[in-house]
């Protein structure tokens, strides 16, 4: 039997301020340098680990401006076979339902034999971590988050994840969707070699919204029920207090105004019994 795996990732910024359009509520992804989300790349990982036991089929999957074409290219270096981009307009701002309801239209329409969806538990710019598990509800599939070791066993796959301090093994009959928690699953550098030849392969398919049959009421930020009211940075404000004196009077007037705290902090009373 020969697995087909398809691995959803994002283009994520690499800068630490974001660029936010404070009117939409939107991060203007087209004004920032991109990268592979993080917490994706283990999911690649599990996949071509999974194939280079099994062997398998890799479709890797994204949503995103025009750019984001440069991770499923990476992606091909790192091991994957093919890669589908889905690009338009009017799919910006979408949420996390609409992203899901989008990427399992394409699935069901570009992969319809998928035996195994993988995602990244969460991504670095927004930590919703809500993709992977709705997705599984979009394709009426089961799904396990937050998986950190997988096998497969015919139409079943093992897994083993960490709740509530328990080690849980869980079989899931196939198809099915996982998250791939960032534990385990290091993964691999793409070669500069491998880079050149991803970029040279004819293995990328880009699909708009009238290629998926969506209409503009149905993606986006049309069909989001999510609104951001607001975006900002938090503010740290910290205010220094300078103690002079000797080390007993420096410690006593510590004891003094902020006994109490420290108290609380370290769960023991520091009063003097007496």
């Amino acid at each position: 039997m020969r697995y087909h795996f398809v691995v959803c990732m994002k283009q994520v910024p690499m800068v630490s301020e974001l660029p936010w359009d404070s009117r939409s509520g939107r991060l203007r992804r087209d004004l920032a340098d991109g990268m592979m989300n993080p917490a994706c790349k283990h999911a690649l990982e599990a996949a071509i680990q999974l194939k280079d036991r099994h062997g398998a089929r890799i479709t890797v999957l994204t949503m995103g401006p025009v750019m984001a074409e440069e991770i499923l290219r990476e992606a091909l270096a790192m091991g994957a076979d093919s890669g589908i981009l889905l690009t338009d307009p009017k799919m910006a701002g979408a949420d996390t339902m609409v992203t899901s309801f989008t990427l399992a239209r394409a699935i069901t329409r570009e992969c319809p034999d998928f035996d195994l969806v993988l995602c990244g538990c969460h991504t670095s710019d927004s930590e919703t971590a809500q993709v992977g598990p709705q997705l599984a509800e979009e394709l009426n599939v089961a799904g396990v988050a937050y998986v950190e070791k997988l096998d497969l066993q015919h139409h079943t796959v093992r897994l083993e994840r960490e709740a509530d301090d328990f080690l849980e093994t869980i079989e899931m009959d196939l198809p099915g969707v996982v998250t791939i928690a960032t534990q385990r699953y290091t993964p691999r550098y793409a070669s500069l070699g491998g880079l050149q030849e991803a970029f040279d392969r004819d293995s990328i398919t880009v699909i708009d919204a009238q290629g998926l049959g969506l209409t503009p009421e149905q993606i986006g930020r049309n069909a989001s029920p999510t609104r951001i009211l607001d975006v900002y940075s938090p503010a740290a404000q910290k205010e220094n207090i300078v103690m002079r004196g000797s080390a007993k009077k420096v410690v006593e007037d510590l004891l003094d105004q902020f006994g109490d705290q420290i108290a609380a902090a370290i769960g023991k009373d520091l009063k003097p019994n007496g």
